[in-house]
Formats: C-alpha cells, sequence, structure tokens
C-alpha cells in the first residue's frame, strides 16, 4: 500500500472540469484504498488554483470522506489532504 497518492494540477491548470474530476478521483482512490495522504499540486503563482481546491475539498461529499486538509508548511505550492 502507498504512503501518499499525488495529482499535478499544472497540465489541466486552464479546464475547471478536468480540475474538478482530477482532485475528485484522487480523493475517491485515496478514501477507497484506504492511502493515508492526498498531495495536490497546485503551483505558487496567485494561489487561485490552491483556493479553488480548498473550496471544493470543503463540499459536504468530499469533507465525509478525509480527516483534514493542509496547505503544506514548507510548499505552499501543495495541498495535503489527510486521511
Amino acid at each position: 500500500m502507498a504512503d501518499k497518492i499525488t495529482v499535478d494540477l499544472h497540465p489541466i491548470f486552464r479546464s475547471d472540469r478536468d480540475i474538478d474530476q482530477a482532485v475528485r478521483t484522487v480523493i475517491f482512490r485515496a478514501a477507497r484504498e484506504r492511502i493515508p495522504m492526498a498531495e495536490i499540486i497546485v503551483g505558487k503563482g496567485k494561489a487561485t488554483l490552491q483556493n479553488r481546491v480548498v473550496k471544493m475539498l470543503g463540499a459536504a461529499h468530499l469533507k465525509r470522506l478525509y480527516r483534514s486538509v493542509e496547505v503544506d508548511p514548507n510548499n505552499d505550492g501543495r495541498v495535503l489532504v489527510h486521511f
């Protein structure tokens, strides 16, 4: 079993539908396979994508699947989701 699963949103940052799908897929997979952490790479930039991902993770249907969400304290271009 892997200790974390990673998704990089850089290649798809212009497509809202692809971003939503990628985030949902990684959250559902980590929950299903009992992977302790999901790492979502959003990039540093203006934090627009980061804010969008954090807001999306606040949705009730996703929030019930994980324990906590944090922006990586060592790299603000990563969002860490703990299960």
